[in-house]
């Protein structure tokens, strides 16, 4: 446990629900993944196929952690976790408020044409991602890092200079 506290800059044992938070959330998408695509089949099955898409997601997610390391400034190396979890949160409830949001307003697939509705859908969904990322991110204590972030991205979509 010592050796995985010195990998990831844990300095205090809060710090581990970040990465047990994390370790939760990928076996969750892992089984889901497996099931999407094994949905008839045995449960051994759909746990092993599990097995490996957990393996295979955690190999991608520590490749990104050692690229966007040197690019993300980050004190600690567990933050790298926090941020990733406020991603997956923020991305996840853009879309479950974009379509009450949608439905409100009255916009449905049924009486706006297909392609309309989705362009629709997303930039809804952008602008609360927009508003929920600096939202979430200071409620998991990174709020200057996603404030930074917002402001990086406004300027790409050219809407600051």
């Amino acid at each position: 446990m010592q050796k995985f506290k010195t990998r990831w800059q844990i300095q205090t044992n809060w710090q581990l629900i970040f990465p047990l938070f994390g370790i939760i959330a990928l076996g969750y998408t892992a089984y889901k993944l497996a099931n999407l695509f094994l949905g008839n089949f045995s449960i051994i099955a759909i746990i092993g196929v599990a097995a490996l898409f957990f393996l295979l997601l955690l190999k991608f997610i520590l490749f990104l952690f050692k690229k966007l390391e040197n690019k993300w400034k980050v004190t600690y190396r567990w933050e790298m976790i926090r941020i990733f979890i406020v991603f997956a949160i923020t991305g996840s409830s853009s879309v479950f408020v974009g379509r009450p949001i949608m439905k409100l307003i009255g916009i449905t697939k049924e009486n706006l044409n297909i392609f309309v509705y989705w362009i629709l859908f997303i930039l809804i969904g952008l602008v609360f991602y927009q508003v929920l990322l600096v939202s979430i991110g200071w409620l998991l204590g990174q709020h200057q890092f996603f404030w930074e972030f917002e402001k990086k991205m406004l300027k790409r979509f050219r809407l600051i200079k």
